[in-house]
């Protein structure tokens, strides 16, 4: 079960120790197999995608690209009340990103010298969404929406195949796909997957970003691909799943729990945090975990995730928004007396849930935020992603003959003071151009 530790009375290197995350598997080992499969994918294309489905999931075909006749058979069994929930998901999600959309601008910064910033969609996405034991349409609304408002013109989907056959895909996947608009899906997962995003196949053709979660292999094949100047681009780094709950002897000790236990069954190597200036409410919360998890399908996977996850009190609430500040935690839970006050003192999560009426589950699923967040603390300085993420930035500058003159002294000035002639040289011709113009 999660350790307990008294915050006040820990010295520096313990209160580091007690937000440690779990170790990541050997990275360097890790790294060197994945590598294999990125370069093997880059020299066999096709070939090495279907010699990994047979290696890692067990299938002796797979036709890659999930056709639109079995598309439209396999949605015939997605149940009315679970397309009612993804449509519902899709209308909540697209409203708030659609509040996200960016404008261009144009701002004339001196007399004849004109700046604009645009914003262009990113011509081919691709959204890598987990499969097998967990499907997750969710993810498929979190990334095809914001591809879809972005309106980039290729978006592709791969999720690893279906059992037994290799395009036995879940239907809720499939629906969330059409709603946002995607119809080019892969039957590939894994480390393979990435590789066949970032540098293409015969099937597969590339694209310049990657989104979308993962295990440990698709998150280092993501960073790698991310490296090299051939492969794409990422959405974010991240890692195993977590969350911190911050609450007070106001909370309901049952939703505290639940929360927790909500985040812990992700992955054996997730990690749950409660934080609070209560030792009774967290004594509380113990046994509530204890009861809840043994009504869990996953109590193994929520159990594995317990053994590394932290109990934290603290002299009080101060002192706990500095602990949540110092963890930096993907997802941010507070059930407190003074929910709105502390809001505003938190720096480094990446998506705070606020209230008792308020689980970590709305934003998985149905609130509109999204759910693909930096982890392992990056959320100090990396974004949840938003709907700019699927655009590229770029920016034009327009100079008259008015706009060289008003600025190419200055130009000058601070190209020599660089001492870089060529580049104040460049200026000199036009200006000089300009004054035997006037002459003549």
């Amino acid at each position: 079960m999660a350790a307990m530790f008294n915050w006040a009375t820990l010295n520096v290197a313990e209160q580091r120790a007690a937000l440690a995350r779990p170790q990541l598997a050997d990275s360097a080992s890790l790294r060197q197999q994945v590598q294999l499969i990125i370069d093997t994918v880059k020299l066999q294309g096709d070939k090495a995608l279907l010699s990994y489905s047979q290696q890692f999931d067990g299938l002796a075909a797979n036709s890659l690209q999930l056709s639109e006749a079995k598309k439209r058979s396999l949605l015939l069994a997605l149940l009315p009340e679970r397309k009612a929930a993804i449509e519902l998901a899709y209308d909540n999600i697209r409203k708030f990103h659609a509040a996200q959309l960016p404008r261009d601008i144009d701002v004339e910064t001196s007399a004849g010298v004109v700046c604009q910033l645009k914003n262009r969609p990113i011509s081919a996405v691709g959204l890598y969404i987990p499969g097998g034991s967990a499907p997750l349409p969710s993810t498929v609304l979190m990334l095809g929406v914001p591809a879809q408002l972005a309106g980039c013109p290729r978006t592709v989907l791969v999720t690893p195949p279906g059992k037994p056959d290799a395009d036995d895909i879940a239907p809720e996947i499939l629906y969330a796909a059409e709603l946002c608009g995607i119809a080019e899906i892969y039957t590939v997962g894994g480390a393979q997957a990435i590789a066949a995003l970032a540098y293409g196949t015969a099937t597969i053709g590339k694209v310049d970003k990657i989104f979308g979660p993962g295990n440990r292999y698709v998150t280092e094949a993501k960073q790698l691909v991310s490296q090299d100047v051939a492969g794409a681009m990422i959405d974010m780094p991240a890692g195993p799943s977590e969350v911190l709950v911050l609450a007070d002897n106001s909370a309901n000790p049952a939703f505290v729990a639940a929360d927790l236990l909500s985040q812990a069954e992700h992955g054996p190597d997730s990690q749950v945090i409660l934080v609070s200036d209560s030792a009774a409410l967290i004594d509380a919360v113990k046994t509530e975990v204890a009861t809840q998890l043994q009504l869990l399908p996953r109590k193994d996977i929520a159990s594995a995730a317990l053994s590394h996850s932290r109990y934290i009190l603290t002299e009080n609430l101060a002192q706990a928004v500095a602990v949540t500040n110092a963890y930096a935690p993907e997802h941010l839970i507070v059930q407190t007396c003074c929910d709105d006050e502390l809001t505003e003192q938190f720096s480094s999560a990446a998506s705070i849930f606020v209230g008792q009426w308020t689980p970590e589950s709305a934003g998985d699923y149905a609130s509109g935020t999204n759910h693909v967040l930096p982890t392992y603390g990056y959320s100090k300085t990396v974004s949840s992603l938003s709907l700019s993420d699927f655009y590229r930035r770029y920016t034009v500058q327009t100079l008259s003959a008015a706009g060289i003159r008003n600025i190419g002294p200055a130009i000058i000035t601070l190209a020599e003071a660089e001492s870089l002639d060529a580049h104040a040289n460049a200026v000199r011709l036009r200006l000089a151009a300009l004054n035997n113009i006037n002459q003549g």
